[in-house]
């Protein structure tokens, strides 16, 4: 072949690797509200930057016509940091398949020699059943190993695009985000499949829409609304994320003062333990310029996990919620805590507690769910973490649940108190009903006698006597809680040489 066939060919090969399904298939792609893999990308990566490779692969189609690939690998860069982007197109064989060609740093099991965070935008219904049907078929497309041992070197944030089965589901559920579109679904097999197979009969959205994920599964970190504002969350999503875990994340140049006093602290945290607030508030005075990334938002929702800035360093916050269930935690929270805690501690975020905790919820249906074992192994996680801790009591502090918060016993390098925190083994109320419920219930005037010994067990919850004993660090004004926050986040990035981890948390499950 002659200089000039080869270079027509190379354009001929080109042309068919950029085609996508039919127009028809595109046009109804269009109107279920979604953008071509291709448009994906241009709105996630830097104008200019994109560097697809594998664009020469191609399907052939049973009456032996040439077809591009469905899967669209390559790099690209988001805000100047390189990113390894793998992306269905589900306009041809809706995104299903088995191939799996071997260029380098396309997938998982390849990508920890190349630094890089990789971004997997998933709508495919998993594998081709015609191609893999059969001994050879099945055991040729099995999950590989490699992906399952990766030591989470490199972020990785998956997006759940369309109606996923199979392959991006497996990703998105060892992934470290993941974002779903709302209006998608995410399951292992759909319905068409379990229908035939189990005579069930279910809608996607049943089976694992995006309201599902959100409340009771917990396996997505956030949701869009359509396919544009999620690149917009990856992008946001990946800005907290290090390129690598031996690195901290990208510091922000802040204008927001570092001793900026909040006086709005004294009036959103109420006098009395008893009336609930929104938590959301208490981080919005603290953190820089009032932004922060929430995690899970309506998973668990007594646990507030997001991720934000002090003074331009990323941190990871974990706050109790009291407009739920008065901020206790049950089973799902727990699982929420040490998801955060693995991905916080992996990445070299340090973590910031604000608690405010009446203890656990507990009960027989907390009994089935296994909440000793789930409590265990949020406290686990908190003394395997070796980023620097820092713990700040907003208002309650109540029982072993003040120890999931980071207490005195889970390694907090700075365990300090409002001057509004209430702390002891329970509130007062319950603890003279249970310590003298007799003499109350025998008393010629019960309630005059109840709240004697109220008075009585409110004696030492003050943060005062924990202070002058040395188990508090220091009892502070709520509204110097920034500034003292941030000096000891200062303290301990000199202390420790930086926010490098030990990475005890690195080899844990992304999901518990």
């Amino acid at each position: 072949m002659d200089k000039q066939a080869a270079l027509d060919e190379l354009k001929r090969r080109q042309e068919i690797g950029l085609q996508m399904g039919s127009p028809e298939r595109i046009a109804r792609h269009r109107e279920r509200g979604h953008i071509t893999v291709r448009e994906r990308i241009e709105k996630l990566v830097d104008p200019g930057t994109w560097m697809e490779e594998g664009l020469l692969r191609q399907l052939r189609s049973p009456d032996g016509r040439e077809m591009p690939a469905n899967k669209v690998n390559g790099y690209g860069k988001i805000d100047g940091r390189t990113v390894i982007v793998r992306a269905d197109d589900n306009t041809i064989l809706a995104g299903s398949g088995n191939v799996r060609g071997r260029s380098r740093g396309l997938y998982p099991e390849l990508t920890q020699e190349q630094n890089f965070p990789v971004i997997r935008l998933g709508e495919s219904g998993g594998v081709n059943m015609q191609t893999v049907q059969g001994s050879i078929g099945v055991l040729a497309v099995t999950y590989p190993a490699q992906n399952l041992l990766h030591p989470r070197r490199t972020p990785h944030i998956t997006a759940i695009m369309g109606n996923c089965f199979g392959d991006p589901t497996w990703t998105a559920a060892i992934s470290d985000l993941v974002v779903m579109v709302k209006g998608t679904c995410m399951a292992v097999s759909g319905p068409r499949v379990l229908e035939v197979a189990l005579e069930e009969k279910t809608t996607p959205e049943e089976l694992g829409g995006w309201q599902l994920h959100a409340e009771v599964t917990g396996l997505v970190d956030a949701f869009a609304e359509d396919d544009e504002h999620c690149m917009q969350i990856i992008r946001e999503m990946l800005s907290y994320m290090p390129q690598t875990c031996d690195e901290e994340p990208p510091r922000v140049i802040t204008n927001d003062p570092l001793d900026r006093k909040s006086e709005k602290l004294l009036k959103i945290i109420p006098d009395k333990a008893n009336r609930v607030y929104d938590m959301h508030q208490v981080i919005k005075e603290v953190v820089d310029d009032g932004k922060f990334f929430e995690l899970k938002p309506f998973f668990g929702k007594a646990l507030i996990t997001c991720l934000a800035r002090m003074n331009g360093r990323v941190v990871g916050i974990i706050a109790s919620q009291t407009m739920h269930n008065a901020g206790a935690a049950g089973a799902d929270e727990c699982e929420k805590a040490a998801s955060f805690i693995c991905l916080c501690d992996t990445y070299n975020i340090p973590l910031i507690h604000l608690a405010d905790t009446p203890g656990f919820l507990v009960g027989r249906p907390a009994e089935r769910r296994k909440i000793s074992l789930k409590i265990m192994t949020w406290m686990e996680a908190l003394a395997l973490a070796s980023v620097p801790k820092i713990t700040v009591i907003v208002r309650k502090a109540y029982g072993m649940a003040i120890s999931n918060m980071c207490g005195s016993n889970c390694g907090a390098d700075f365990l300090v108190s409002m001057t509004t925190g209430e702390i002891s083994f329970m509130s007062p109320e319950s603890a003279a009903n249970v310590a003298f419920r007799n003499r109350i219930e025998e008393a010629e005037d019960p309630e005059a006698e109840r709240q004697k010994y109220i008075r009585q067990m409110e004696l030492g919850s003050t943060p005062w006597d924990a202070a002058s004993v040395g188990l508090l660090e220091d009892v502070i004004d709520p509204r110097d809680t920034r500034k003292y926050i941030i000096d000891c986040l200062e303290i301990m990035h000199e202390r420790k040489n930086g926010f490098i981890s030990k990475k005890n948390l690195q080899p844990w499950p992304t999901g518990f």
